[in-house]
This record gives structure tokens, C-alpha cells and sequence, in this order.
């Protein structure tokens, strides 16, 4: 059976909105085996961080699908935060306050040991795929995670070629589908609205199809 690839948008704890795409998903591919690459930033802002990541950790409910989670910068301030106080603070005042409370105050080490495992890109032969973007003129494996989870303006301005289409999330103007990227953060939290793309085509790397679930 064909393999139908999709990705999702910034989450941030909206989990009835991550179960609305994931459906649309089973119905939009008809029965066959799915990859979904998720975009990184599940958890904080929203109201259900928990539940996100119990979604994304449980994986496929389809026999023969797969998930790629990608690490976005609120995972990498969660990590961060059992560091120092100071950087507990910066993931609070980020967002992280919401998340904890879906906790019930502390998030678990099986938690935190899946973030931490998440990787910073995938690439297929058409696309590369990363929370905030690459760095002009740096080949991908020498890319610094910090600018993958981070960077807006020099990835955005540059006119170079990344060899590849670049799909990310992290700014969330979405969605926005350029020659050289696509960006699929639709501000979820705030906006109601979660973007799922779908890469139908095997010889367009741009989104055949993009979808906002509300």
C-alpha cells in the first residue's frame, strides 16, 4: 500500500484539535499507512499539554503508519528548565506555567526522556523538515540545533538555495507557501486553528493539499 505523508503544525496543548487533524488524516488517506511529521512546540500556551504528548507518545492508531515528532524550542525550554532556576523562570514565563498545570505541577521523567530523544530535522529526497528553519550557506548536518529550534529573520531573508523544500512551523504567520519553504504554525493556541499539510504529489515537494482544523 502507498504511504501517505502529512505533517502538523505547532501544537502547543491544543490536544482537541491534534485529535480533529489525526482524524482528518485517517479519513483524507482512505485506509492506507500514513507518516505524519509533526513540527515540534507541543506542549506549553494551550490548555493540554499532557494530553498532547500522551497522544504523540501512544503513536499511529493505523497499522503500518508512523510518526516523526521533531523537537521545537518550548520542548528544548522544558529540558532546559530542570537546569537552573533561571532558566525554570524563562520556561514559565514562556508558556510553561500552562503545561505544568496540566501535570498537575511536575512533568514526569518518561515525559522529558521522550523530548529529549526528539530529533532536530528529518529529511525525505524532496523536503527538509525543521521546527524554525536552517541557518543560509551551512550544510544540514553541520546546521546548529539552536538555529533549527530558533531562527526566523536570516532563514526568512536569505535568497539561497537549502537544496531541498523547507516545511517548519515556530513563526506563526502560517500557513505560507513560498518557492523555497512552507511555513505550517498557525498559531494554534490563540487562533483556533491547527494546520495539517499533505505531500501527495511524489514529484512536487510543495503541500498538495493544506488544511486548517478548527
Amino acid at each position: 500500500m502507498t504511504e501517505y505523508l502529512y505533517a502538523i503544525g505547532d501544537i502547543h496543548g491544543c490536544a482537541g484539535l491534534l485529535e480533529k487533524a489525526l482524524a482528518w488524516i485517517d479519513n483524507n488517506a482512505s485506509g492506507n499507512p500514513t507518516h505524519i511529521v509533526f513540527m515540534g512546540d507541543y506542549i506549553d500556551r494551550g490548555p493540554d499539554s499532557k494530553a498532547v504528548l500522551d497522544i504523540l507518545m501512544a503513536g499511529p492508531r493505523v497499522k503500518g503508519s508512523r510518526y516523526t515528532c521533531l523537537r521545537g524550542n518550548h520542548e528544548q525550554m522544558c529540558l532546559d528548565s530542570q537546569l537552573s532556576s533561571r532558566d525554570m523562570e524563562n520556561w514559565r514565563f514562556n508558556g510553561g506555567d500552562t503545561a505544568l498545570r496540566s501535570f498537575g505541577g511536575g512533568i514526569g521523567e518518561a515525559y522529558r526522556n521522550w523530548m529529549s530523544s526528539l530529533p532536530y530535522w528529518h529529511e525525505d529526497s524532496l523536503r527538509i523538515f525543521v521546527h524554525a528553519g536552517l541557518l543560509p550557506g551551512i550544510p544540514l548536518v553541520e546546521q546548529d540545533p539552536y538555529d533549527m529550534m530558533w531562527i526566523r529573520e536570516r532563514f526568512f531573508r536569505s535568497r539561497k538555495s537549502f537544496g531541498k523544500h523547507v516545511v517548519h512551523g515556530h513563526t506563526p504567520v502560517g500557513p505560507t507557501l513560498l518557492k523555497r519553504r512552507t511555513n505550517i504554525d498557525t498559531g494554534a493556541y490563540h487562533t483556533g486553528q491547527l494546520c495539517v499539510a499533505g505531500f501527495l504529489d511524489s514529484t512536487d515537494p510543495r503541500p498538495s493539499i493544506i488544511v486548517l482544523v478548527e
